[in-house]
C-alpha cells in the first residue's frame, strides 16, 4: 500500500478499493454476461470490431449497449463533479453511494431472476456499465495522480518507463486481485455473490469518505484541485 499522502488524505486507498471493485465487475461481466466488459471501454471497442467481422462468442450488441451505458455514466459523473460544491469527500461520497445503489439492484435482479434470459443479462450490463462510467467521470475529477481505477495501460507503461511509482504498481496489483476474487467468486459461489462483494465495498468507501471529510473546517485533502 503506497505512503499515506496528505495532499489526498484517504482518497489513494479508496480509489484503491475501487480499483479491486473495478476487477470484480468485470470479470462477473466477461465470465457471465457475454464476453463484454462494463469498466474496460478500450476492450469493448476492440471486441466490437472483432464481433462486427464475425467473430465467435462476442456480441456487437452486448459491446454498443456497454459503451451506451458507460457514456451515459459518465455523463452523469460529469455533471455530478461540476455542480457539487467544492469538497472531494462529499463528491465520491456521493458517486460512489449512486454506484452503490445501482449494484444493489443489479445484485438483486441477478439473485431473483437470474442472468440467463437477454433481457436479463442486457439489463445487467447496463446497470453495470453506467455504475462504472459514473466511477470513471467522479475518479477523473478527483484529480488523484496515478490511480484511474479503470484503465491501466497507461500506468503500466509509466511504471516501466520510469522505474519508478508504488502507487501504480499498487493500482496493477489491486485490480489483478479484483479479477482473481471476482472470477472465483462468480466460478464457484455465482454471480449474485460476487456483485454482493461489490457492493459491500462500495458500501465501506462511501462510508469511509463520509466519515474521513465530516470535521469542520473540512480536511486540507477536501479541496477540488
Amino acid at each position: 500500500m503506497p505512503k499515506p499522502d496528505p495532499k489526498h488524505g484517504p482518497l489513494v486507498p479508496m480509489l484503491l478499493v475501487l480499483t479491486l471493485v473495478t476487477g470484480v465487475v468485470d470479470a462477473v461481466s466477461y465470465l457471465e454476461l457475454g464476453h463484454v466488459f462494463v469498466a474496460n471501454m478500450t476492450g469493448n471497442v476492440v471486441f466490437l470490431g472483432f464481433a462486427l467481422a464475425g467473430a465467435a462468442n462476442l456480441s456487437a450488441t452486448a459491446s454498443l449497449g456497454a459503451l451506451a451505458a458507460f457514456l451515459v455514466g459518465a455523463l452523469a459523473g460529469g455533471h455530478l463533479s461540476r455542480h457539487l460544491p467544492g469538497h472531494r469527500g462529499r463528491l465520491l461520497t456521493v458517486a460512489v453511494a449512486a454506484q452503490a445503489a445501482l449494484v444493489a439492484v443489479s445484485t438483486v435482479l441477478a439473485a431473483v431472476i437470474g442472468h440467463g434470459s437477454a433481457p436479463a443479462r442486457y439489463t445487467l450490463i447496463g446497470l453495470l456499465a453506467l455504475a462504472m462510467g459514473g466511477q470513471n467521470a467522479v475518479v477523473r475529477s478527483l484529480k488523484v495522480p496515478d490511480i484511474t481505477t479503470t484503465v491501466l495501460t497507461m500506468t503500466i507503461t509509466a511504471l516501466a518507463a520510469d522505474l519508478t511509482g508504488l502507487r501504480r504498481l499498487a493500482s496493477v496489483v489491486w485490480m489483478f486481485a479484483g479479477a482473481l476474487f471476482g472470477a472465483l467468486l462468480v466460478l464457484h459461489a455465482g454471480v449474485p455473490s460476487a456483485l454482493a462483494l461489490v457492493l459491500a465495498l462500495l458500501a465501506a468507501v462511501a462510508a469511509l469518505t463520509h466519515r474521513a471529510g465530516r470535521p469542520t473546517p473540512a480536511p486540507a485533502w477536501t479541496e477540488r484541485l
